[in-house]
């Protein structure tokens, strides 16, 4: 004998639409309404059909369901920097949670894009989205000047970049202008003049971070020599060792050196420490991002806290945003403020 439209998961049988209104004593519709949460159904209904249908262990069957609403509320999340640190990288390893939570509060599932076109069947990364049935994307930590980013960044996939501004694209920016002029105000009102900055390798965001550093600087009176301003790869201790080690060699060495993040600050300071120098006593550091570490460490690091938190968060509202009401999203670029975290690595020397 065979039971139609009844279905088994994992040996348990699960009810089905029918059954579910037949033991409710309503329609097949009323009950995809209720359980849809629609606004033409009475809350007495809705909690009466929610009952039996928990009762009976009905689950929607995805497919079904996207192919109803053109939704498979699955979100792709293409995330890979360029040193390979994928989610130990503490700064996105924070947006990408507030991300999450915030998307799967509204029923959403996330699901990490394959960045390896060997693993994609030679897909190209637009037409791999399109056949995992993406609703939207959000873009991360990325090489933004690859062709295929571009290409995704201007299909007509609903998409969130994170730290990167693209015409008629959203995108949700750390204010890394006013973060580097608020941590150099911060130390020159310490006492400091001398002021080195080891920045991160090329980039929209080290771009604007050494645009603020310099024009900071000018407004201030602070004058940096050319020596002072060294190159290094973002979250790379070794190469920050070696760009603070030429720092303290000058003949003139800085009062404080900034770094490109926390992490990398680590490095400076193990170059520091090795010459059998003390923070801040003998020089003064400063890093950027904010990560949790660099508050445990002693002393406690000084640097620009970035808001995590609410990155992820509005990141992941305006995606749903574009995707459910894409005419009524506001294209935009959402700028988010940081601040200075005082820490105990920057003398006041006044």
């Amino acid at each position: 004998m065979v039971l139609r439209n009844t279905f088994y998961t994992q040996g348990v049988k699960m009810g089905t639409l029918k059954e579910i209104a037949a033991k409710c004593q309503v329609s097949t519709a009323t009950v995809s309404k209720a359980l849809n949460d629609h606004k033409d159904i009475s809350d007495e209904t809705k909690e009466l059909v929610r009952k039996v249908a928990k009762e009976m262990n009905y689950f929607p069957n995805a497919s079904a369901r996207a192919l109803k609403t053109r939704r498979t509320y699955n979100i792709g999340v293409l995330f890979a920097d360029e040193a390979k640190n994928g989610l130990t990288h503490d700064y996105f390893a924070g947006v990408l949670d507030s991300f999450k939570r915030t998307v799967e509060k509204k029923g959403y599932d996330i699901t990490f894009v394959n960045t390896n076109i060997e693993g994609r069947n030679g897909l190209s990364l637009v037409e791999h989205c399109r056949y995992r049935g993406f609703d939207g994307v959000m873009i991360a930590c990325m090489l933004f000047e690859d062709e295929q980013i571009q290409e995704l960044i201007a299909s007509k996939i609903p998409v969130v970049i994170i730290d990167y501004t693209a015409i008629g694209r959203i995108s949700i920016v750390s204010d890394n202008v006013s973060g580097i002029e608020d941590l150099l105000t911060f130390v020159y009102k310490k006492g400091h003049r001398d002021i080195a900055y080891i920045h991160g390798d090329d980039s929209s965001v080290s771009r604007d971070r050494i645009y603020s550093f310099r024009k900071t600087a000018a407004k201030l009176g602070i004058k940096v020599p050319d020596e002072y301003m060294i190159e290094a790869p973002y979250r790379i201790m070794t190469a920050s060792q070696k760009a603070t080690a030429k720092l303290l060699d000058l003949k003139n060495p800085p009062t404080c050196i900034f770094y490109p993040d926390d992490y990398a600050a680590f490095g400076g300071i193990n170059e520091i420490n090795k010459r059998g120098l003390n923070i801040p006593e003998d020089i003064s550091v400063a890093g950027y991002d904010g990560i949790r570490i660099g508050r445990h460490i002693k002393p406690e690091l000084t640097t620009l806290r970035q808001d995590t938190e609410l990155i992820g968060q509005r990141a992941g509202e305006k995606l749903i945003s574009l995707i459910e009401k894409p005419k009524e999203t506001k294209i935009e670029e959402v700028i988010i403020k940081g601040e200075v975290y005082e820490g105990n690595t920057v003398k006041d020397i006044n």
